[in-house]
């Protein structure tokens, strides 16, 4: 009779072990063998902000109507092309400033800006025979840093000579990918094959502007850049031919400048006749020297329809 009582001590004194140890195996393991007790570490998930997009030098990401853009025209090499050569380009900052002032309105403020003239007519062929000579890119950098130093756009003017627009920008795509940095195609100086710069009045085909524009669009979109100026010099009808076919693209602000110098009553006449609708833009070059009783600030700004972008040369 004894060996049921022995069973029965025994079974309660597992039974009571069990109960000390949790009764689930989730008590300490025996040193060595492996096991471990404390729950699996937690990881906090890690987020990273995305930097914000690029923005024009000063804020936003839209060029027009938020700004009306005021810009010198002229080469890094030669004062005879426009008043930027005239002095070193910080000094031109300050003096591209003091012009645009006078155009800043609460409403509309001011962007200046420098347009320098980087690839530009030659009356003679040069070693590759395009009649174009380009800005070494150094010196161009330099124009660079001072306008953005100064808030400012910098517009890259390209006079290709016989070459064609497209392969004279894309040498300074290294720059066009910057957020501040437009471009300009000066039909005046775009030749036939017989043709020489400063013989005759030169022209572009939409085609060939819209090859370039499409270039420029694909940039924009890759680099997510704020709004670029694309500026088409004009002071003639046929300086652009089949001007209607010219595309309106995504990230471009295309501005149809209308140059020419003279008198007022002239200026007003052939802007009326060059003057382009939505979702084109509209600019004016007036000229120190060239100019008769050059339009003032208050007087530009009176002109219908709104004009989006000066430059003085």
């Amino acid at each position: 009779m004894r060996r049921p009582l022995v069973l029965l001590v025994t079974a309660l004194l597992v039974a009571s072990a069990a109960a000390c140890s949790g009764g689930d195996g989730g008590g300490d393991a025996a040193p060595g063998t492996g096991a471990s007790t404390s729950a699996p570490p937690t990881t906090e998930a890690t987020t990273t902000t995305a930097p914000p997009p690029p923005e024009l030098p000063r804020g936003g990401r839209t060029l027009f109507p938020d700004h009306r853009v005021v810009a010198y025209y002229g080469n890094a090499e030669s004062s005879a092309l426009g008043v930027l050569g005239e002095v070193p380009p910080e000094e031109a900052a300050a003096r591209v400033e003091e012009a645009a002032a006078p155009f800043d309105r609460p409403d509309r403020p001011v962007l200046p800006a420098m347009e320098l003239i980087v690839t530009v007519a030659q009356a003679s062929p040069g070693a590759d025979g395009d009649y174009s000579s380009t800005t070494p890119m150094d010196l161009v950098r330099r124009w660079h840093f001072a306008a953005r130093d100064a808030g400012m756009l910098l517009i890259l003017d390209f006079q290709p000579g016989r070459s064609d627009f497209l392969p004279q920008v894309q040498q300074f795509e290294e720059l066009i990918r910057e957020p501040d940095v437009g471009v300009a195609l000066d039909s005046e100086w775009h030749m036939g094959p017989d043709e020489v710069p400063g013989e005759v009045i030169g022209s572009v085909d939409a085609a060939q502007v819209n090859e370039v524009s499409a270039w420029l669009a694909d940039i924009v979109a890759e680099e997510d850049l704020p709004e670029k100026v694309f500026l088409l010099h004009q002071f003639t009808e046929s300086m652009i031919t089949n001007r209607d076919q010219v595309v309106d693209r995504p990230g471009l602000a295309t501005v149809f400048h209308i140059d020419g110098f003279g008198g007022q009553e002239i200026k007003v006449r052939k802007y009326a006749a060059l003057q382009v609708d939505p979702p084109f833009h509209n600019a004016l070059k007036l000229f120190y020297d060239e100019d008769i009783d050059i339009f003032t600030p208050d007087q530009v700004l009176g002109i219908d329809p709104d004009i989006d972008l000066v430059t003085y040369q």
